[in-house]
C-alpha cells in the first residue's frame, strides 16, 4: 500500500452529503476532518450536515417511500445482489479506506468487507420471501389474512468500529423490506459509508431511497428527525448511555426501535476445556478489531485449576502481536481509533493494577505518532475491579479465577449487559446448561466468533432491543397487518 495509492483512493471517495440521489455540500458550508489514527494526520474533509440537511434527507426518504414500497420484492432483491457484487469487486478499495480511517490491519478490513457484503447477499434473498398467512378462524366463521408491509422511513445510526458492516447490516434489511432510510455514520469513520452510498447508486437504488448525512452535531441533526411524524423507525448501534436517550426520544412518536448497545462479554474456560482451542478462541474474541467491538471478550473467567496455565499460554500468544499501522502487511494490531479511547483503556489498566491485579504483558502507552496501545494481559484481577464492570474497547485481557460452574455463571451474569458470552468446555451437557443459564442474547460454545449474517445478532438487558441479521433481521423493518374476512360460505 503506497502513499500514492492511498491518495488516489482518497481523492476518489465522495465527501459530500448524499441526499435525494445527489451529492451536495452542507447548507452551512461546514466540513470536518477525518483523521488517520495511526498518524494523527488529516485524511480528508467531509461535509458536516446541519439540521436543515437532516430535514432534507428525511423529506427525500419520505417522498421515495411509496414508490420503493411498491417496487417488486424480486427487483429490490436484485438491486441488493448487484450491490453485493459491486462491494465484493471493490474489496481492495473498501479495505484500504476502512484501514485508513479506522486503523485496523488491512487483513481485518478485508474480512469485514466479506462479512459486510454478505448482509447484502443474505437480504437480497430474503426480500422475495416476505410472506404472511391465510387461516380459518377457530370458530370457523371468518377468515384471517395476515400481511407484512414496510415500516416506512428509517433513521439508521452506525458506529465507527465496523464502518461497512454496520451500514450494510441496517441498510440491507431496510431495502429488502421496502423501507427508505437516512444513514448517519459515525463522524470518526464517514468515508466508508460515503463510498458505499456511491456503490448503492451504481447498483440501481433509486434517488431518495438511501440518504447519507455525516455530521459532528449528531443530536442537533437527528433530534428533530426523531420527533418528525414522517419517521417511523430508528435503528442505533452504539453505547448504552446514548441508546437510553434515543429510546426516550423515540417514545414521543412511538417509533419502532432497534438498539444494539454495549457489552461486557465474559469468556469462560472450564477445567475440561481444550486449552489450545481456548487460547486461540480467546485471541480471536479479544483482539479482533483491536478489541474495539461490542462482542469482544471483556472478562476472562478461568477455572482455578488451570488459570495459571491458561494465563501463561495467552501471554505467550499475545506477545506475538505486531503493533503497526494497519497498512503494514506485518501488522496484527493497529491503533485505537482516537486519543480519548486510548486514554480510557490506559486508565482502566492502571485502575486494575491499583485494585490489586498483576500486569503480565503490555500496559505501557507508547510514545510517538498515532493512538497505539499494546496487547495487554492482567492476571489475579479482583472480581470487583472496575475493569470487569466496564466495556474496555481495547486489546486488554483481564483474567480472574472461579471455583465451580455455579460461581462461573454468577460472575458471568453479574453485569447490566447481556450481549454475548463465550465458553470452552468438552462437556456438552454443561454447554447446554450454560446456554440456558447465562443471561445473554448470543452464546459462543467452543468458538471465539459468533457474528454471522445468517444469525440474529442482539442482546438482552442493557445490551439492547431487537435483532439484526438472520431471518429475524428483516422483521425489524416490517409491520403486521391483520385483515378479517367474512365467512365465504355464509
Amino acid at each position: 500500500m503506497t502513499a500514492a495509492r492511498e491518495q488516489e483512493l482518497l481523492a476518489s471517495v465522495p465527501t459530500g452529503l448524499f441526499i435525494g440521489g445527489e451529492w451536495r455540500e452542507s447548507t452551512s458550508g461546514a466540513t470536518f476532518p477525518v483523521i488517520d489514527p495511526s498518524t494523527g494526520e488529516v485524511l480528508a474533509h467531509v461535509a458536516d450536515a446541519a439540521p436543515e440537511d437532516g430535514e432534507a434527507a428525511l423529506a427525500a426518504a419520505a417522498s421515495a417511500q411509496s414508490g420503493w414500497a411498491a417496487t417488486a420484492p424480486r427487483e429490490r432483491g436484485e438491486i441488493l445482489r448487484r450491490a453485493f457484487e459491486l462491494v465484493t469487486a471493490r474489496a481492495d478499495d473498501f479495505s484500504l479506506v476502512m484501514t485508513l480511517e479506522m486503523g485496523k490491519p488491512i487483513a481485518e478490513s478485508r474480512a469485514e468487507v466479506g462479512y459486510g457484503a454478505e448482509f447484502l447477499r443474505w437480504f437480497s434473498e430474503e426480500a422475495p420471501r416476505i410472506s404472511g398467512r391465510y387461516a380459518t378462524a377457530p370458530d370457523g366463521r371468518n377468515r384471517l389474512l395476515v400481511a407484512k408491509r414496510p415500516v416506512g422511513p428509517s433513521l439508521l445510526i452506525t458506529p465507527w468500529n465496523f464502518p461497512l458492516a454496520m451500514a450494510t447490516r441496517k441498510i440491507a434489511p431496510a431495502l429488502a423490506a421496502g423501507c427508505t432510510s437516512v444513514l448517519k455514520p459515525a463522524a470518526l469513520t464517514p468515508l466508508t459509508a460515503l463510498l458505499f452510498a456511491e456503490v448503492l447508486r451504481e447498483a440501481g437504488v433509486p434517488d431518495g431511497v438511501v440518504n447519507v448525512i455525516p455530521t459532528t452535531r449528531a443530536g442537533a441533526v437527528t433530534g428533530p428527525l426523531i420527533k418528525d411524524a414522517r419517521l417511523r423507525k430508528l435503528s442505533f448501534t452504539g453505547s448504552t448511555e446514548v441508546g437510553r436517550r434515543l429510546i426516550a426520544d423515540a417514545a414521543d412518536q412511538v417509533l419502532r426501535v432497534s438498539m444494539e448497545l454495549g457489552g461486557n462479554a465474559p469468556f469462560l474456560v472450564f477445567e475440561d476445556a481444550d486449552l489450545d482451542a481456548a487460547v486461540e478462541g480467546a485471541l480471536l474474541a479479544k483482539l479482533r478489531n483491536g478489541g474495539e467491538a461490542c462482542v469482544a471478550a471483556n472478562r476472562f473467567l478461568v477455572h482455578e485449576s488451570i488459570v495459571e496455565e491458561f494465563s501463561a499460554r495467552l501471554v505467550g500468544r499475545m506477545r506475538q502481536t505486531v503493533v503497526a499501522r494497519g497498512t503494514d502487511p506485518t501488522s496484527t494490531l493497529g491503533p485505537l481509533v482516537d486519543e480519548a479511547t486510548r486514554t480510557k483503556v490506559a486508565d482502566l489498566v492502571d485502575g486494575a493494577i491499583d485494585d490489586g491485579a498483576r500486569l503480565a504483558l503490555g500496559g505501557e502507552t507508547p510514545t510517538g505518532a498515532g493512538y497505539f496501545y499494546p496487547a495487554t494481559v492482567l492476571v489475579d484481577v479482583p472480581h470487583d475491579a472496575r475493569i470487569l464492570q466496564e466495556e474496555i474497547f481495547g486489546p486488554v485481557a483481564p483474567i480472574t479465577a472461579f471455583r465451580d460452574e455455579d460461581e462461573a455463571v454468577r460472575l458471568a451474569n453479574a453485569s447490566e449487559y447481556g450481549l454475548v458470552c463465550f465458553a470452552y468446555t468438552r462437556d456438552l451437557n454443561r454447554g447446554l446448561r450454560l446456554a440456558e443459564r447465562l443471561e445473554t442474547g448470543m452464546f459462543g460454545l467452543n468458538t471465539g466468533l459468533v457474528s454471522n449474517p445468517a444469525a440474529p445478532f442482539g442482546g438482552v438487558k442493557q445490551s439492547g432491543l431487537g435483532r439484526e441479521g438472520g431471518f429475524e433481521g428483516i422483521d425489524e423493518y416490517l409491520e403486521t397487518t391483520y385483515i378479517g374476512i367474512s365467512d365465504p360460505f355464509a
